[in-house]
């Protein structure tokens, strides 16, 4: 793997060449080091880090001011990876709301791309900002900003009419102009599906093995969650003896296909 800077383009080399892409959470300059020396591809400065830093129980109450802040810290700490922000509650909901928000995160906190969640309702917001440069990482499937109306964290995609709304977005976040989608928590055969039929490139979580490249929160593949771990989720710390260690065998277990495995892919 060349040590060249990460971008958009090179991930989606990654896909045309069938080689996974390995990404995890970060929110801080010491993390992000831990996360360059194991080799992970993308850092994702998520708004998870409104539960697993602040304790917040949902995403919802996290900042711009924050995201910004913990941004700025990741990439601190980072040279290679491709840095990705969270739009955090509402930033996204007009396309003037998320060129402030993007301006933000892209100048004051350094990232590379912003990660926004939904499908058909924010098209054009999505256009908006690849008009003016910015890449645009999209989320379908589980969106935890939307917990208060769905009722919680729940699988979603299910159903026939569910799925084919997903992949409907999926391929229309692409034709805004998309640069990466992630899929939250749906089926591995949905998710494989909307895999191969998209040209850019497919994060997974909780979404099977199908995917070109898998993301977790840090915390949970450290073993350091809150209660039960997400049963999509790995720790990889247990029986080994350091951080890097586990950060080592995470990207192994993504690159090589060993995760996840049967016990992390429910559908």
């Amino acid at each position: 793997m060349s040590a060249a800077p990460i971008s958009v383009a090179t991930l989606a080399a990654m896909k045309a060449r069938g080689e996974r892409i390995t990404c995890l959470t970060c929110y801080d300059a010491s993390f992000a080091r831990l996360l360059e020396a194991a080799g992970v591809d993308v850092m994702l400065v998520g708004d998870s880090l409104g539960m697993v830093v602040q304790g917040h129980e949902t995403t919802v109450p996290v900042t711009l001011d924050q995201m910004a802040y913990h941004c700025a810290c990741v990439a601190r700490g980072r040279s290679r990876a491709l840095l990705i922000a969270d739009f955090p509650f509402l930033v996204g909901a007009t396309p003037e709301r998320a060129l402030v928000g993007a301006a933000r995160l892209m100048q004051e906190g350094g990232a590379q791309v912003v990660k926004l969640e939904g499908g058909a309702g924010v098209l054009e917001t999505v256009r908006c900002l690849t008009t003016q440069g910015v890449p645009v990482c999209g989320h379908l499937g589980l969106m935890p900003q939307s917990v208060n109306l769905i009722g919680g964290y729940r699988f979603q995609g299910r159903d026939a009419d569910s799925a084919e709304t997903i992949a409907r977005d999926a391929l229309a976040l692409q034709e805004a102009g998309a640069s990466l989608l992630v899929l939250e928590c749906v089926p591995a055969a949905l998710a494989q599906q909307i895999s191969r039929s998209l040209r850019i490139p497919v994060i997974g979580i909780g979404a099977g093995a199908g995917c070109d490249g898998q993301v977790l929160v840090v915390y949970d593949m450290l073993g350091l969650n809150r209660g039960r771990p997400p049963r999509f989720s790995r720790d990889f710390l247990a029986g080994r003896d350091s951080v890097p260690a586990a950060l080592a065998a995470y990207v192994a277990a993504v690159r090589d296909g060993s995760f996840p495995g049967p016990a992390e892919t429910a559908y």
